[in-house]
């Protein structure tokens, strides 16, 4: 059984960091792509990163390049997301999630995990 365990979040003030992190188990880790996902109250999901293999290629969302930065460590099955410079506007639920290298979509989920940022 697949699961994809976030933690890190919290409330912080604009400008702080915060590290989240991902667990995964119950699948080969370093074979699939993982991202980032958020969802603010009242909006869509959306993308936020993600990376295809460890020391491979990374993609960000416009809104985050420079501020946050996703990797992956396959010898302890967990991704990361370094978040610096936050700001209100990034509140939302972050979600990991994981899927096969080509595949269309993302075949796991974790739970999500609360992230604040008070101005």
């Amino acid at each position: 059984q697949v699961q994809l365990v976030e933690s890190g979040g919290g409330l912080v003030q604009a400008g702080g960091s915060l590290r989240l992190s991902c667990a995964a188990s119950g699948l080969t880790f370093s074979t699939y792509v993982v991202g980032w996902f958020r969802q603010a109250p009242g909006k869509e999901r959306e993308f936020v990163a993600n990376n295809i293999r460890s020391g491979g290629t990374t993609s960000y969302t416009d809104s985050v390049k420079g501020r946050f930065t996703i990797s992956r460590d396959n010898a302890k099955n967990t991704v990361y997301l370094q978040m610096n410079s936050l700001k209100p506007e990034d509140t939302a639920v972050y979600y990991c999630a994981a899927k096969s290298i080509g595949s269309r979509q993302y075949d796991y989920w974790g739970q999500g995990t609360q992230v604040t940022v008070s101005s």
